[in-house]
């Protein structure tokens, strides 16, 4: 298939790593007519002899390697483990022919995605017209096409590093970059005005959708598949540090509202940085503004970028570009060093491109800073941050504005002690994020409007995505609670289909309604949703009078541990490593 967007630049590097990608691509296709592929014999051998009801350690040890080398599979058992099995046997049919290697099959089956990224991008372009609204619509879906493209490209080089015993342990990484691909696409679609044309789109780039859900199966299921058979130097663990209770550092504290313990974490945050360069708006430093200081990165530039924000109001837009990784910008305080803007959706920006800052380098840490977006609630949605910077933290950070404040749009991310106030579905996106010790404000929204807190934007079940609230309270602000007015407030709504957010261990004040959530249109996603509550504390957090959706549940404990910081986005592997920085953390359950 022929690439697309090639109107838009003459072939760069990544233009050219495609190409050879595409190059090696065409090697999967050669071989011989042995066996289709080792893998797939490991995948039909385990569905033919495995049940629940027997031992499955010595089903492991009867299903020896010599009978999976001879087992004649076909593509189509391999993608019995998907939800979409045409469509897997019929784009891995057309990618492999013959080959012994068991490694080709698997980066088939994700770098098929690129062809049909290509195509479900590059149909938005002919819908480029006069109408302004379009021609940003097509803009953002180029640029998403961008970011899908590298995603894929950094699964499919992952899949080729090691050899396919080795793929279990990167599995974490493979499936978040996978999911972030299946966001992307959802951001282009939703950037589109309602209408025909939209729905038309959206069935239009439904392929890429199953490819991209069934490429998170195959993934998620060679896992399990290998473990069980107990494959000769499985990476599964690979040294990693499990849950590391005895590490963390000032684990208990609230201390964005303890004042006394906020000023000892604060000190010791400011002694253990220092920075490469300085900004103040004075003058006084080697930048007036972030963005300046940004741009003069070296591009070159091996280990963490610091950039000291002296205390100001810096009125500007912020862009971390996903070339500028492992940078942390940190201030004199949340309240002190303070970036504002105020575009709007009212106003003709679309709500992508509202954010007054934006993250997209891998390995960002914000900390000590204030982000506001200050269109006010009548403009409707009007970003303050948007995330989808793989392994960021935002640690004693404020991000305040109204309807959709805070924008964690994609990948695994991690806030600690920060204050994140709003109105409508003012925690949003499609990201793998934990809240921990997080200060949830709920403000005045407008007469007609109701207040949300979680909008999870989960367009398949195969994606790793979720918001997790651990150890968080949520209250009203004053100009809540002093308000004649009645303003519902809820924890939640399904923005996708497969929305999933859990909030545990925390305090929910009385603001919020003893049904706890409401349906985003009729009843959408009501029966794929996933709410999970447990062990929390407030008036709020009263169980019982929650709304009867099939997918909302107290869980019990051994379920919520999967949505520990360890667990769930393998923070006790990122989270304080080479970051010059102990960041506070708690990998587990309290209690």
């Amino acid at each position: 298939m022929e690439t697309t967007f090639q109107e838009f630049g003459a072939v760069s590097d990544r233009r050219r790593r495609d190409l050879e990608l595409r190059r090696r691509s065409r090697n999967v296709r050669i071989g011989g007519a042995v066996s289709v592929v080792l893998l797939v014999a490991i995948v039909g051998a385990v569905c033919a002899l495995y049940s629940p009801e027997k031992d499955a350690a010595k089903q492991s040890r009867a299903v020896t390697i010599d009978q999976v080398h001879t087992t004649g599979k076909s593509v189509e058992t391999l993608c019995a483990s998907t939800d979409y099995r045409q469509t897997c046997v019929s784009s891995l049919n057309k990618a492999v022919k013959n080959t012994t290697d068991p490694k080709y099959l698997v980066k088939a089956a994700v770098f098929v995605l690129l062809d049909e990224a290509s195509a479900a991008f590059n149909g938005t372009r002919l819908l480029a017209d006069k109408d302004p609204k379009l021609r940003g619509a097509v803009e953002d879906c180029r640029q998403l096409f961008e970011d899908s493209k590298d995603e894929i490209t950094r699964a499919v080089d992952s899949i080729a590093a090691d050899g396919i015993e080795r793929i279990p342990a990167k599995s974490h990484d493979i499936r978040t970059w996978l999911s972030s691909v299946m966001s992307y696409q959802q951001t282009c679609i939703d950037g589109f005005p309602e209408g025909e044309l939209k729905v038309k789109l959206q069935k239009a780039q439904n392929t890429l959708k199953e490819m991209t859900s069934n490429s998170l199966a195959i993934i998620g299921q060679l896992t399990n598949f290998l473990e069980m058979l107990d494959v000769t130097g499985l990476g599964v663990g690979g040294g990693r540090k499990l849950l590391a209770e005895t590490e963390e550092i000032g684990g208990e504290e609230f201390p964005s509202w303890v004042p006394e313990q906020s000023r000892r974490v604060l000190r010791e945050t400011e002694i253990k940085l220092k920075a490469n360069v300085t900004v103040a708006k004075d003058g006084s430093g080697d930048f007036k503004t972030i963005s300046e200081a940004l741009l003069n990165m070296p591009s070159k530039y091996h280990g963490r970028y610091n950039i000291y924000v002296k205390a100001g109001v810096y009125e500007e837009t912020v862009n971390v570009t996903k070339k500028m990784a492992n940078v942390t910008i940190y201030g004199d305080g949340a309240t002190e060093t303070i970036v504002t803007g105020d575009k709007n959706f009212v106003d003709g920006v679309r709500t992508f491109l509202t954010a007054t800052f934006a993250v997209s380098g891998d390995g960002f840490m914000g900390i000590n800073i204030g982000i506001r977006n200050t269109a006010g609630a009548v403009k409707h949605q009007a970003v303050a941050l948007r995330v989808q910077s793989d392994h960021s933290i935002f640690f004693h950070c404020r991000f305040e504005g109204y309807q959709d404040t805070l924008y964690a749009q994609a990948k695994r991310q991690f806030y600690r002690s920060c204050v994140i106030s709003g109105t409508v579905d003012f925690i949003f996106g499609d990201s793998a994020a934990v809240f921990q010790n997080c200060l949830i404000v709920l403000r005045r929204p407008l007469d007609n409007q109701q207040n949300i807190v979680l909008a999870h934007g989960r367009v398949d079940r195969r994606e790793t995505t979720g918001f997790v609230l651990h150890k968080c309270k949520i209250i009203a602000d004053r100009s809540l609670v002093s308000d004649g007015t009645n303003i519902r407030s809820y924890l939640g709504r399904p923005w996708k289909q497969f929305a999933r957010h859990i909030i545990m261990e925390s305090e929910i004040s009385g603001a919020i309604v003893p049904a706890g959530y409401m349906p985003w249109e009729g009843n959408f996603g009501l029966n794929t949703l996933f709410y999970g509550e447990a062990g929390n504390t407030g008036p709020g957090a009263d169980f019982a009078g929650r709304v009867k959706w099939r997918g909302v549940r107290m869980l019990k404990k051994t379920t919520v541990e999967r949505y520990t910081v360890a667990r769930f986005i393998q923070g006790n592997e990122w989270i304080n490593a080479n970051r010059g920085i102990t960041i506070p953390v708690r990998y587990g359950l309290y209690h």
